[in-house]
């Protein structure tokens, strides 16, 4: 699901690091798919979902506010630097005291805006003296951030950055162009970084309005897993939830227009690889295609070095060392996209290969083979999904943001069975239309 970006420990001496070391170098044993996960609210309205795990005394936290880039507005790139802005000084304290603290108690801090989202993460020992205070001041830097013009302005020139690194990644700039192809006037076009342009424009005032619109509890997802009792839990949601403004939800994203027509992004670059994307807007994170178009899109290209895609692309032609294709559902329809990189002089044979794949699957659909292969793929990876608390957390997240039921992980492995051939000849044929694909090339052989 979302990548959490973790603060790195600065002192491994500290007695609280060390008794963190030692727990996770013990790892639990095997973990049964079926969670108690219970659901709550805070006083203030936000949605909290609790799965108690006592194997470790580590608790894992994961607030999920519908604040990403998908509510810039017209300044893209605000969501993101309000994110980051978060820990960069709380109440009285600066950036230095609120990280000092944090590892001081052996503690995890991380946060970070995607698309859809904004979230904040924090792991912890479950012992009271070092999970209230850390609860404590994770509370106060989503409650009361100050947003110091000096790191506002550092921060800025961080993101300026990492943009003009991104132009430098032909990798980088496909997936730009490519998002903002397929997406056009929709929000999810832009860069969840914004542009240079919009980040100079952003002021203090604009990340402080934005935190007091979208930071609110009524618009936060908390969950919560760990060695706690419900009890415990509840205090702990009420402790880190309760200072916030009860707030209301953000308003829903405007839907996704479907492509009327091909289009076709050739831009050169110096290189000595051509990078290809190919993709059109896929499918919402509750959308009733769901299974079958990922059980399908596992054989066409998700698989790996077993997807038809890395078959007939790497290794009857060996056009490219790696192919793939993938969902990537969202509030509203995320893309679905197929991508490669090849050499020069390869491309056009390449994506025509590319294409031509992805045709005959939409036609015939995959074979009896196939999908008894990619069911045993799927399900059998399945328990890794659920193995660390910091998985369970991540999914339990997803659960909450998106709406899905709470038997949801208990489920997945027997939709998973029950998705047949027929299924997924028909998802594919109404969802996916080869005639009306966006499609972009990076690289010197770029027309």
């Amino acid at each position: 699901m979302n990548k959490i970006v973790n603060r790195p420990l600065k002192k491994p001496g500290s007695a609280a690091f060390l008794l963190l070391m030692l727990w996770l170098a013990w790892l639990p044993a095997a973990r049964s798919a079926s969670l108690d996960i219970q659901r709550f609210d805070t006083a203030n309205g936000a949605r909290v979902f609790f799965v108690q795990a006592m194997e470790l005394p580590i608790v894992d936290i994961q607030v999920t506010f519908d604040a990403g880039s998908a509510r810039d507005g017209v300044r893209p790139g605000l969501a993101h630097l309000t994110n980051r802005m978060l820990s960069r000084g709380a109440g009285d304290l600066d950036a230095d005291a609120i990280a000092e603290g944090f590892d001081r108690l052996g503690a995890q801090f991380g946060a970070e805006a995607q698309r859809d989202m904004a979230v904040v993460s924090l792991r912890s020992l479950s012992q009271a003296e070092f999970l209230d205070k850390a609860v404590d001041l994770a509370a106060t830097v989503l409650r009361a951030p100050t947003f110091p013009q000096e790191q506002l302005d550092g921060e800025r020139n961080r993101v300026l950055i990492e943009l003009d690194a991104q132009e430098q990644s032909p990798a980088d700039v496909a997936t730009r162009e490519f998002f903002r192809a397929v997406y056009a006037n929709h929000p999810y076009a832009v860069n969840p970084l914004g542009t240079p342009d919009s980040v100079r424009a952003v002021t203090r005032m604009d990340a402080v309005d934005f935190h007091q619109r979208y930071y609110v509890a009524r618009n936060a997802t908390v969950a919560i897993v760990g060695a706690l009792t419900r009890a415990d839990a509840t205090r702990v949601a009420e402790r880190l939830i309760g200072g916030l403004t009860p707030g209301e939800p953000a308003p829903a994203l405007p839907p996704v227009t479907p492509l009327a027509h091909a289009q076709s992004v050739n831009i050169a670059y110096p290189s000595s690889q051509t990078h290809i994307l190919v993709g059109q807007p896929g499918m919402s994170r509750l959308d009733p295609d769901y299974f079958p178009l990922y059980v399908g899109n596992h054989i066409l290209g998700g698989g790996g070095l077993v997807s038809r895609l890395s078959e007939v692309i790497r290794e009857r032609r060996g056009l490219a060392y790696s192919t793939y294709s993938y969902f990537m559902p969202m509030r509203q329809e995320g893309p679905f996209m197929l991508g490669l990189q090849t050499r020069t002089g390869e491309a056009d044979a390449a994506l025509k290969l590319l294409l031509e794949t992805l045709n005959i699957f939409v036609q015939a659909g995959p074979t009896a083979k196939e999908l008894a292969a990619s069911k045993r793929n799927i399900t059998g990876g399945f328990p890794l999904r659920i193995a660390s608390n910091r998985n369970i957390v991540q999914n339990l997240a997803v659960i909450g943001f998106y709406g899905l039921p709470l038997d949801y992980l208990d489920t997945y492995s027997g939709k998973v069975e029950a998705v047949t051939l027929a299924e997924i000849r028909d998802a594919f044929s109404r969802r996916i239309h080869p005639d009306d694909l966006v499609t972009v090339t990076v690289g010197q052989s770029a027309k």
